[in-house]
């Protein structure tokens, strides 16, 4: 059971608590544990799927993985870390994200060995009698303590009253589900609360609440996410995928073991090569061990070995870069390529001058020089991007 608790602890940014899970475990029964979901999109990127690692590390150890989605929760909207209420959502469009967001969470947890609910089947049976009820077991003192609502009634902000609905709503999911353990992020921990306050209302044994980390993107910096342009999706090609796990640097790469592989980096690995193992065993989880192995091969292909020639390079018509200056031809194959939109500054200075962009190993350091290629030939741009001209 040590051992048990050793690994489930590790990772956490908080548990509340460790005494609790202990003793939880030494029931020697399957624990429920929960986490909850708003499908808002029908993507998800790796900072998502932290929660979810956790998640399967209980259902390893023979736990019940309880994942809940929000098909009602999601309508309304998590108000955390919003400056402003979230644009409502049809549950259409709520359904139609919950697919596919499934079916990207199976390829992490085990799907047989999943309870997946959605709040929906609850809340959508609630006479308003009973909402009433829900509603007087909390205080707009209590609920005027998150952070957020607190900020934006100082600043003279609106808080809709269907947003202060959605910590009670969240918390009611775990009465609906007796969950023992809740999983979420560091953001979620008032809500998670709010849960164990209900179940001790409802006579329940009150839920360990388990605090995710928010995994940093690939700049290290900020929180993973596709606003700023750091993330790795998980419907990524795998190509894609490793490369940009490749430009994490050895601090975040180590995070990254942790929180994505559920353990440590093996520290007789060189950093580099735990580098390439840490991508390729990502790549592998969400597409196949044989993908993995391939996007490692072709990522040496072009970067360690050097030899662009034989790597699997997006193709683009030499006719339509021919008679460019230089500067719009890179333009054009980053945007048309990789679907990068890149300032004519941001080209001359950090690609251009630089030496980085290369045709066939020849450097095109003017910018304003005519284009003119081959088919056949290959235009780098940058350590990443490169496209054969055909």
């Amino acid at each position: 059971m040590d051992d048990a608790l050793a690994k489930l602890v590790g990772g956490t940014a908080k548990v509340l608590s460790e005494k609790e899970l202990a003793e939880k475990l030494k029931e020697d029964r399957p624990l429920r544990i929960k986490l909850g979901v708003d499908p808002t999109a029908p993507d998800i990127h790796l900072g998502h799927t932290v929660p979810l690692e956790k998640l399967r590390q209980f259902q390893q150890l023979g736990h019940q993985a309880v994942l809940i989605i929000g098909d009602f929760t999601a309508t309304v909207g998590d108000p955390t870390g919003r400056s402003t209420a979230r644009p409502p959502l049809t549950r259409e469009e709520v359904l139609a994200n919950a697919k596919t967001y499934t079916d990207q969470a199976f390829k992490i947890l085990d799907k047989e060995k999943t309870e997946v609910v959605f709040n929906g089947e609850w809340f959508r049976t609630m006479k308003y009698e009973e909402v009433l009820k829900l509603n007087a077991r909390v205080t707009m003192q209590q609920m005027l303590q998150r952070e957020d609502f607190k900020e934006r009634v100082a600043k003279g902000q609106e808080v809709r009253l269907h947003e202060i609905q959605y910590p009670i709503m969240q918390g009611w999911d775990s009465v609906e589900v007796r969950s023992d353990v809740e999983i979420g992020g560091t953001d979620q921990l008032f809500n998670i609360l709010v849960g164990r306050d209900l179940q001790k209302e409802e006579g329940m044994s009150q839920q360990v609440v388990m605090l995710m980390p928010l995994l940093e993107g690939l700049d290290g910096v900020k929180k993973m996410s596709k606003s700023s342009q750091n993330y790795v999706g998980v419907s990524e090609a795998p190509n894609e995928m490793f490369g940009k796990l490749m430009s994490v640097s050895d601090e975040l790469m180590d995070r990254y073991y942790l929180l994505l592989l559920g353990e440590a980096r093996e520290e007789s690995l060189h950093p580099m090569e735990a580098k390439k193992e840490l991508a390729r065993r990502i790549v592998a989880r969400y597409h196949s061990e044989e993908e993995g192995r391939s996007a490692r091969e072709d990522w040496e292909t072009r970067f360690s070995k050097r030899d662009l020639n034989a790597a699997d390079l997006p193709e683009l018509a030499v006719e339509n870069l021919n008679g460019k200056t230089v500067i719009e031809a890179v333009s054009f194959a980053f945007e048309s390529s990789f679907d990068l939109k890149k300032s004519k500054g941001e080209l001359r200075k950090q690609y251009i001058t630089t030496g980085a962009v290369q045709l066939d190993g020849e450097k095109l350091n003017d910018p304003h020089a005519t284009f003119t290629a081959e088919a056949g030939q290959v235009l780098r741009m940058s350590k990443k991007q490169s496209v054969r001209l055909a």
